[in-house]
């Protein structure tokens, strides 16, 4: 009986799984509605897996009394029972105990005693002004000041925290004789602060000290003129920080199954920022996740960017995709299928699972767990507050059956890329300071892949060298010795845009990969599939033992007509709606199920969904989603 992550993959019981889930925030809702509402994701949405965060500020809301895990002050509070439930309903959980998890609570879930404010004991985490970071939801104009992770007296606190809910609430859940299969720890960075400068933090004294013994450096930089290499060092030490602190929290939690992180995708600014800082390798065994939150990818390029980039950064599920927040981001997700699109183009890209965040709109939290958000929370998840089906339940049913039937296959089946961009993170930890520009280089590629009709990959160059069979990297001065040998003995065709490095991490002449480079790069081959009509994005998938392929077609919000695709020697028709998405397994050569949506309300597209290839037709005949299953 076991669990794991493989590569990214949940492993359950020997089985790799597309870990499809929902997020039930049972704190927010009254525990005589549990049942029905864990009995409708189940039953109607076709989920097993639920998510859910347990936040400390509603456990242990006063300093003087130990957490309450069993509802003898608040009902709600009552997650060991909650847990229990599931786990009779067949459910499984990925329980997430922060001890920070933002979620629309107040003070991101921290109880307000552990805040400097309240205590002058607790050391603020400080940016690079010596100004103390702050959390503003739920915490008045000024925000509240954040505490500095690795300084005592609140690293022993959230030690207390965390080591509580492993042995009071967890131990006896877990797999198998409970239903939690997966623990994430933190959530999107530490504070939601993954995507921020290098310059946001840590600069306490309790991370200075850090640094210094990690690093040997007397002290951080604080500007963009200092030494390069310093800046470089600041940006490791970020990776280095981040994989601390994570690699504590869930020590202290000792769960049994895997641990997972879930972080924010880069803003364009600081790309290089969020490149340099999240390093999955340096996490000893923890498993990279992502979420969403940055805005409409089939409208924005640049949200699709960033949502593909975190998606290929590393192998691991997206743990939070918004399904239920129209109100409180952008109106499009009052609609199921821009919802509907970004799990699709999550999952093309190279996640390994998505989630339905919320699954179920909720009622009734106490105020002093949130005092901002109006009920009900979200404003429009596929299962209503009431506990009814709303119209974004058939869209998440297809989805789930779908990955359910064939999920193990999908995983399988190799994704067609026609290159691999070349990730060095020195590089982007001096671009960070804004010395040079790394991250535009990847942003440049993205948009030159995206229109040559490719797929592609991201290479960390320090550790995921061999195996790609063209590696374009942004060039600079200096590489480190080892990663330019790798390179040279890669077999790769090395594209350099920009100077060819000729110095080592010392700062010593080294021309390895300059001597090994070609004289040109070859062209990029075909894609294997292309877009020839239509505003759409196409991505292949090719098992490596069978005659089987998968098909994943984007639809941009400004399409019009039919969605035309040049697979192979053959021709590919999709009619979906503006801003929609299709999933297309093909066998033999010949259509199987698929998945297309055909409506979208929000932007008033309504047609009959189709797919045809070379004259096999699979559609309907009046306007509506088309969810084959045969």
């Amino acid at each position: 009986m076991s669990i794991e992550v493989r590569d990214g993959v949940t492993v359950i019981e020997g089985e790799a799984r597309v870990l499809v889930s929902a997020d039930y925030p049972y704190y927010r809702d009254r525990p005589e509605v549990w049942a029905d509402r864990l009995t409708a994701l189940r039953d109607v949405l076709g989920i097993d897996v639920i998510t859910s965060y347990i936040p400390w500020r509603h456990h242990q809301p006063l300093a003087d009394s130990p957490p309450d895990f069993t509802g003898h002050t608040h009902p709600s509070r009552n997650v060991v029972g909650f847990l229990e439930l599931c786990h009779r309903l067949g459910l499984k959980v990925v329980a997430k105990p922060g001890p920070f998890i933002h979620a629309e609570v107040d003070y991101g879930g921290l109880p307000d005693w552990v805040c400097p404010d309240a205590d002058p004991a607790i050391e603020p985490l400080l940016d690079v002004e010596g100004k103390a970071s702050r959390w503003f939801y739920g915490s008045g104009p000024g925000g509240k000041p954040l505490p500095a992770p690795l300084a005592e007296p609140f690293a022993g606190l959230v030690q207390e925290w965390l080591s509580a809910v492993g042995s009071k609430v967890l131990d006896a859940a877990t797999w198998p004789e409970g239903p939690v299969i997966l623990m994430q720890i933190a959530n999107e960075g530490i504070y939601t602060n993954g995507a921020r400068p290098v310059t946001a933090y840590d600069f306490s004294p309790s991370s200075v000290e850090f640094f210094r013994a990690t690093t040997g450096r007397h002290e951080p930089p604080r500007s963009a003129g200092e030494d390069p290499m310093l800046l470089a060092d600041w940006g490791r030490y970020h990776a280095v920080y981040l994989s601390t602190v994570y690699r504590r929290w869930a020590e202290a939690v000792g769960c049994r199954v895997p641990t997972v992180i879930n972080l924010n995708p880069p803003t364009v600014e600081d790309l290089d920022d969020w490149l340099v800082r999240v390093d999955p390798s340096s996490w000893g065994g923890i498993a990279y996740g992502f979420t969403n939150w940055m805005g409409v990818v089939s409208s924005e390029a640049d949200a699709h960017f960033r949502y593909v980039t975190a998606a290929k950064l590393a192998p691991g599920p997206n743990l939070e995709e918004n399904w239920g927040f129209s109100q409180l981001y952008d109106p499009a997700y009052g609609d199921a299928t821009t919802s509907f699109h970004q799990s699709l183009l999550a999952l093309a890209a190279g996640a390994t699972g998505f989630n339905v965040y919320t699954g179920v709109s909720t009622s009734g939290w106490p105020r002093e767990l949130d005092s901002q958000t109006a009920s009900p929370y979200p404003d429009c998840s596929p299962i209503a507050a009431d506990g009814t089906a709303t119209v974004k339940a058939p869209a998440v049913r297809a989805l789930a059956d779908f990955f359910a039937r064939h999920g193990v296959e999908f995983l399988e089946s190799t994704p067609v890329v026609g290159g691999s961009f070349g990730l060095y993170r020195p590089w982007s930890g001096i671009a960070a300071w804004d010395v040079m520009d790394n991250g535009e280089a990847l942003r440049a590629f993205h948009a030159r892949m995206r229109a040559a009709g490719h797929d592609y990959r991201i290479a960390d160059l320090a550790t995921d060298v061999a195996g790609h069979e063209r590696i374009t990297i942004p060039g600079g001065r200096f590489m480190h010795r080892s990663v330019q040998e790798a390179l040279a003995r890669s077999g790769a065709a090395i594209e350099v845009l920009g100077q060819v490095p000729v110095l080592d991490e010392n700062l010593e002449p080294c021309t390895v990969l300059a001597d090994a480079l070609g004289t040109q790069v070859p062209a990029l081959p075909e894609p294997p599939a292309r877009v020839v009509a239509g505003s759409a994005d196409v991505y292949v998938r090719r098992h490596p033992d069978r005659d089987v392929a998968y098909l994943t077609v984007l639809v941009q919000d400004d399409n019009a007509g039919t969605v035309r695709v040049q697979y192979g020697t053959r021709s590919l028709e999709v009619v979906a709606a503006r801003g929609g998405a299709a999933v297309i397994r093909i066998v033999g050569g010949r259509l199987d199920d698929l998945l297309v949506k055909g409506v979208n309300g929000y932007l008033g597209s309504s047609v009959a969904a189709s797919v045809s290839l070379d004259g096999q037709t699979v559609g309907l005949e009046e306007p509506g989603d088309l969810y084959r299953l045969a």
